[in-house]
């Protein structure tokens, strides 16, 4: 008997470390949690992100449809070209008859082997049209600009989501530690006979509620991180980890009257607009340059014979002046890119208003939250201040852990006004980031070293 169960506690002892190995094993294969700062964040997502690459291509495009106007406007085009043939004509059909001569020529062969050559010299609609193509390059760089800040926007809201989430799972350990320390108060001073069994009962459920409350933010958390792996280009099951913690750092803001004309000036978008508006105007210019005279030279040069050793040079050289006598297109032309350009002018103007409700808005949320920030740290301090006098008097017996109980439910409301509140100045800072244009910029200025 005493044998058997030696092989049983062996065969235990045996298994317990095998499962053990395995799962040192499993826990060393699983990868380490990749620390993600903001700025780390940031970059990921500028070379994953569509639209930026959509941009980016667009951008490609636009410089394309330069060079073609560029080659339209001022390179000369030069081909080649050579043939033989073998050929008869029908003299009759061309008016010629004569008595004894035959009707029909040939067969008879030659030879040509060429090179034509054209140079515009005067064409200001083409050079009118290359104008307008800079401008759309112009334009389309700016959108890429804009493309990117949208993206460095909505990347760090949502790196701010995961440092708040982190910030209440953190807010929600501290409170289970104390639970767990009231929890144990109660149960010492029940066995010492100084507390009920109710002090012992509402603190078990005080401490129930703050793991269930501490489950639910770590889960919020895993859940911000997924969301914020799928917009870095990262497959949502890479395990990630917030090197940044949320902090709040006061930032001096100038007047309003100040930022609104350098916003105006750094704005990709409402640049993109006025660069539109200038390839409009060229456009303009182009169609009105339908009416002028083009001036051009051409001319060929290469060998032409009736057999390839009797090849002789022969070339051609003339000027040649092209112009339009009547073209009722181009009123329509005119009146259409009239109307584009009226219609550009109203978004600016648009654009311009929502430029300065964007700074004044972030100028407006950075102050009150500034304030709301100052305010709930008071209340935090204040809220710990009552929960540890709570908890004298209940551990010297003059009260029970009602007060106790209480605190900590004002303790944890005042945890979240400040996490809510320092949220909203750092989100306030983003805001002001793109109100300003150059965000990615702006956002390490604002924001600071971690």
């Amino acid at each position: 008997m005493k044998c058997r169960m030696r092989i049983g506690a062996a065969v235990v002892w045996t298994g317990g470390t095998l499962g053990a190995i395995a799962c040192l094993h499993v826990a060393a294969q699983q990868p380490a949690p990749y620390r993600l700062t903001l700025q780390d964040a940031i970059q990921t997502a500028l070379k994953a992100n569509l639209n930026v690459l959509a941009a980016s291509a667009q951008v490609e495009g636009d410089e394309g449809t330069r060079l073609r106007r560029l080659s339209a406007a001022f390179l000369p085009r030069v081909n080649g070209q050579a043939y033989a043939n073998v050929q008869n004509r029908d003299l009759r059909a061309f008016g010629i008859s004569f008595p004894g001569l035959p009707e029909v020529v040939g067969p008879f062969s030659n030879y040509d082997f060429r090179a034509y050559a054209q140079q515009n010299v005067v064409d200001l609609q083409s050079y009118r049209e290359l104008r307008a193509s800079e401008r759309a390059l112009d334009a389309g760089k700016l959108d890429y600009q804009d493309a990117r800040d949208l993206v460095v926007r909505s990347i760090a809201a949502l790196y701010l989501n995961a440092e708040s989430a982190a910030a209440r799972a953190d807010a929600a350990q501290s409170r289970v530690t104390d639970s767990t320390t009231l929890n144990k108060l109660a149960n010492d001073k029940h066995d010492a006979g100084t507390a009920t069994g109710v002090d012992v009962l509402r603190a078990e459920v005080q401490l129930a509620n703050d793991k269930q409350a501490l489950l639910v933010a770590q889960n919020q958390y895993k859940q911000t991180l997924l969301v914020l792996a799928r917009n870095l280009g990262m497959s949502p099951g890479t395990p990630l980890e917030i090197a940044e913690t949320l902090q709040f750092r006061a930032l001096p803001t100038e007047q309003t009257d100040v930022l609104l004309p350098a916003a105006l000036l750094a704005r990709s978008d409402y640049l993109s607009l006025a660069s539109q508006r200038r390839q409009l105007v060229e456009q303009q210019r182009a169609s009105r340059a339908r009416f002028y005279p083009k001036v051009s030279i051409n001319g060929n040069y290469g060998g032409i014979g009736r057999s390839i050793g009797g090849v002789q040079g022969t070339g051609l050289l003339q000027g040649q002046i092209d112009f339009t006598l009547f073209d009722r297109d181009r009123q329509g032309e005119a009146d259409e890119l009239a109307a584009r350009i009226k219609g550009i002018d109203d978004r600016i103007a648009d654009m311009r208003r929502g430029v300065e409700e964007d700074v004044r808005e972030a100028v407006l949320n950075l102050e009150s939250a500034a304030e709301q920030v100052s305010v709930a740290k008071d209340g935090q301090q204040l809220a710990q201040r009552e929960l540890e006098l709570a908890q004298d008097r209940f551990a010297q017996g003059t009260a029970n852990n009602v007060e106790v109980v209480t605190a900590q439910d004002e303790l944890a409301r005042a945890q979240e006004n400040y996490i809510l509140a320092v949220s909203s100045h750092v989100d306030a800072k983003f805001a002001l980031a793109r109100a300003m244009g150059d965000t990615e910029k702006n956002i390490a200025k604002f924001v600071g070293e971690p």
